[in-house]
């Protein structure tokens, strides 16, 4: 069976709510296909321990605020959980939960859409789809030889599933430097962390309500001709937030540089000596996922899609949203993605 409408949205997180708003304020015809069976996004299958960047007031999406919670500055994953399901049930946005997207194509004046649950025909196609499915871990040599557990961001869950073991953190981000805060201060687990390069902390007053600010300056500054303030990433990599700033003054979270390779029971340093593990957690990032989008033949360099603004360069009727500064400032945050999504609609309601 094929349904028809006028925008498909790829994805119910953050993203694809926000552009759901806006397409909803134009009166235009959409549906919302989410692959996840309940709304949160990739907001359900976070760690226990992890925080916002940003009071409730400043992690908001359009049109309406994030409630705080007493006792509470910076609201946990469940938190954003259940903002997003009240998010999408308060605007009543129509959005198929269990409904996974194969495949988008051409088909003449038409995008066709396939999913697991039927094929949808529409004049353009919001991909809001994000990263989280698609986690990326590094070539390291060795990496089939090591007979410990390895897991990505995407599984670590809490310290006490490690309780007793040696702990291989690797990767320089906020990501690495939470995990291995969260396992060091727990006690009981010996907890190493390594890196490319030394870790860059932002001063302690600065949070996501600030960084937020940054990046837009700096495209605004970009989009205006003028020189490129280096945005966040002049700044620093790492926010202080509260767990991090403990473990760093505690003198538990000094990272060492990334190990040269694995070996069956552990490592081997630069130096070529060598240490033990039990486990190794790579927090090394993700890639964007458009494995739907390749029909369309768009990928360009780094697996991007060319973009100005949100529309894809190559298909006019695509637009991309939520994937990082290249669809947007700040696009990956729930502050940040209000404004490309508003802009995506405006310009699909142009184009329809």
């Amino acid at each position: 069976m094929t349904r028809h409408t006028d925008v498909v949205v790829v994805g119910g997180g953050q993203a694809g709510l926000a552009a759901g708003y806006h397409l909803r304020r134009r009166g235009v015809d959409f549906t919302v296909l989410d692959a996840g069976a309940a709304p949160g996004g990739s907001w359900q299958h976070m760690w226990d321990s992890l925080r916002l960047f940003s009071p409730a007031g400043h992690s908001s999406l359009p049109g309406r605020l994030m409630p705080s919670r007493p006792g509470e500055t910076y609201p946990d994953a469940g938190h954003v959980v259940d903002y997003l399901a009240d998010y999408e049930k308060r605007y009543a946005l129509p959005v198929q939960h269990g409904t996974r997207v194969e495949a988008v194509h051409r088909d003449g004046d038409r995008l066709l859409v396939e999913a697991d649950s039927g094929t949808w025909r529409a004049r353009a196609v919001i991909s809001a789809t994000g990263t989280w499915s698609r986690p990326f871990v590094p070539a390291v040599p060795g990496r089939g030889l090591f007979t410990g557990r390895q897991l990505h961001t995407v599984r670590y869950r809490r310290p006490d599933d490690f309780s007793g073991q040696r702990v291989i953190v690797v990767g320089g981000g906020n990501t690495g430097a939470q995990i291995a805060a969260d396992l060091a201060l727990a006690g009981g687990v010996a907890v190493t962390w390594a890196t490319r390069r030394t870790p860059r902390f932002l001063p302690d007053d600065i949070d996501g309500r600030a960084l937020f600010d940054v990046a837009t300056a700096r495209r605004r500054a970009l989009d205006e001709g003028r020189g490129d303030t280096g945005g966040v990433a002049s700044l620093g990599d790492i926010v202080a937030v509260p767990p991090v700033r403990a473990a760093r003054d505690a003198g538990l979270l000094t990272a060492r540089p990334m190990f040269t390779e694995l070996t069956a029971d552990g490592v081997r340093w630069a130096d070529g000596s060598r240490g033990g593990a039990d486990a190794i957690v790579w927090c090394t990032g993700f890639r964007p996922a458009l494995g739907h989008l390749a029909p369309l033949g768009l990928r360009g360099a780094r697996g991007h899609v060319p973009t100005r603004g949100t529309r894809a360069l190559g298909e006019p009727r695509l637009h991309l949203l939520g994937y990082g500064d290249w669809t947007g400032p700040a696009s990956a945050t729930l502050i940040g993605v209000g404004r490309p999504a508003r802009d995506a609609a405006h310009a699909i309601a142009r184009l329809l």
